[in-house]
């Protein structure tokens, strides 16, 4: 009889946690070069090797789940299932955000005089900025009290809009807005799959892809398309063997990662402390929301529309897709891994993981749609701007549309972020201000984004009776040895 081992998600947790430590002893000691230099860069490689698996993977693994559909009827009904169901968890996301937001108002506990001189900056910036207007009765500009602010604001706003990241997410954004209305299902359609499989970023054109090649092979003779099917359904196997075996190291890899980010991130201890305290009351408010989320609006799903996963199991069988997210920040990183606890430790249908899963980690962001309607109120309140329930429900249609569209790769929320502002008349260059946060905080989103798409995937699969849910079985197939 074969010793259990320690499963998965707990040999990752301790990844994690020894990661953060290793991080606070390099800083303090001043080891951040050799950190960079020898520890991070397998943190890098783990992120290639989950990338480089996730593009033929998304592309084999549909085609392979739409191949098995009895017919073309289903692959319609489950579709708009799909869909429909992550457009009302995002919609519920950005509303959890924007309660939160309006409740505990996270950007007033910054001190007044702070927020005074950030609003003449917001006067300003209205003045040197064509088409936009004050958004509510205040001036603070032509007081003559705060005449003393008015030359420190100029110089502050110029340094700001002159900020390159800045610049290079307003290039991004600007690029997003000035095209056409159908600009973004002209995207969807790829030039030469070719160079969509190469290039790895577009995996909404694969997707696209694999969707016309498996309806395809739905309607040609069973006989004929066998070899072809044979070859798409080794080949997903062979991807998903690599999954497994780049998964027994993750525990080192994810110490790499969380030490390297960290050491990015600050040069002294006292610098990696304020981070963390910096912008603390922005973060805690996301992070409730974010716990909301996961915590609580997820299980309530799988408990109404499912029933026979108890609150604990669901949480067990995903947790190493939520701890993966949250070390690599990236949905499209974590997707080989996340179809897997789908499929062997929830018992969802090999269709169902193949079909519903790489389209979530395209368009579901449920996360990202939160952090941005937190994010857009959190920056108003921080410039005194008060934001009408009209632009709130504008960052509510925003923030729902701009998470379609938002990459699922690491910060890519923050040219979305640029978008939801200018859609309320908010200056574009305040997300440089939750900057320092952001990476710690688009770790726990994308936890978010991966957990929605896992929980949406487990109740269409028992809408058309195609989970199998083992409740024996404490683990999945991931990280455990049979007794």
């Amino acid at each position: 009889m074969k010793k259990r081992s320690i499963p998965l998600h707990w040999r990752i947790i301790m990844g994690l946690v020894a990661g953060v430590i290793y991080s606070l002893i390099s800083i303090h000691f001043g080891w951040n070069k050799f950190t960079l230099n020898w520890i991070d860069p397998f943190g890098v490689i783990f992120i290639r090797l989950l990338k480089f698996i996730a593009v033929p993977l998304v592309l084999f693994s549909i085609i392979s789940g739409i191949s098995t559909l009895p017919d073309p009827s289903k692959l319609g009904r489950m579709g708009a299932k799909t869909l429909l169901a992550y457009l009302l968890t995002t919609v519920t996301a950005v509303t959890i955000g924007l309660l939160l937001a309006n409740v505990f108002q996270p950007g007033k506990f910054i001190a007044e005089d702070q927020r005074i001189k950030n609003r003449i900056k917001y006067e300003i910036w209205v003045e040197q900025t064509t088409g936009v207007e004050i958004l509510d009765q205040y001036n603070f500009h032509e007081d003559p009290k705060y005449a003393a602010y008015t030359t420190e604001a100029t110089s502050q706003l110029k340094s700001e809009e002159s900020n390159e990241t800045v610049e290079s997410r307003k290039e991004a954004a600007e690029k997003m807005k000035s095209a056409g209305p159908l600009q973004f299902f002209v995207d969807m359609v790829p030039e030469n799959i070719f160079a969509a499989l190469s290039d790895g970023k577009n995996m909404l054109q694969v997707i696209v892809f694999a969707l016309f090649f498996g309806i395809v092979t739905m309607f040609l003779p069973k006989a004929s398309m066998k070899p072809v099917l044979d070859v798409i359904n080794g080949a997903n196997e062979v991807f998903l063997k690599m999954v497994e075996w780049i998964m027994e190291a993750a525990p080192f890899f994810v110490f790499a990662l969380m030490a390297g980010v960290l050491a990015k991130m600050a040069n002294t201890l006292p610098e990696a402390i304020e981070i963390f305290k910096g912008l603390l009351s922005y973060s805690l408010v996301l992070l409730a929301g974010l716990a909301i989320l996961v915590a609580l609006f997820y299980p309530a799903l799988i408990m109404i529309f499912v029933r026979k996963i108890s609150y604990g199991a669901f949480f067990r069988r995903v947790s190493p897709a939520q701890f993966l997210a949250f070390s690599t920040s990236s949905s499209a990183a974590t997707l080989p891994v996340t179809m897997e606890c789908v499929r062997d430790n929830l018992g969802v249908s090999k269709s169902v993981t193949n079909f519903v899963l790489p389209i979530g980690a395209t368009v579901n962001m449920d996360g990202t749609s939160l952090y941005q309607a937190v994010a857009v109120v959190f920056l108003a309140q921080l410039h005194m701007v008060d934001l009408t329930i009209y632009q709130q429900l504008t960052i509510v249609l925003t923030a729902t549309l701009a998470s379609i569209g938002s990459a699922a790769v690491p910060s890519a929320g923050l040219i979305m972020m640029i978008i939801v502002l200018q859609s309320v008349g908010l200056n574009p260059a305040w997300i440089a201000i939750i900057f320092p946060v952001d990476r710690i905080l688009d770790m726990c989103r994308t936890v978010a984004n991966v957990t929605g798409d896992m929980v949406v995937s487990t109740i269409i699969a028992h809408s058309e009776g195609e989970l199998e849910y083992d409740p024996d079985v404490e683990n999945g197939g991931m990280g455990r040895e049979e007794a």
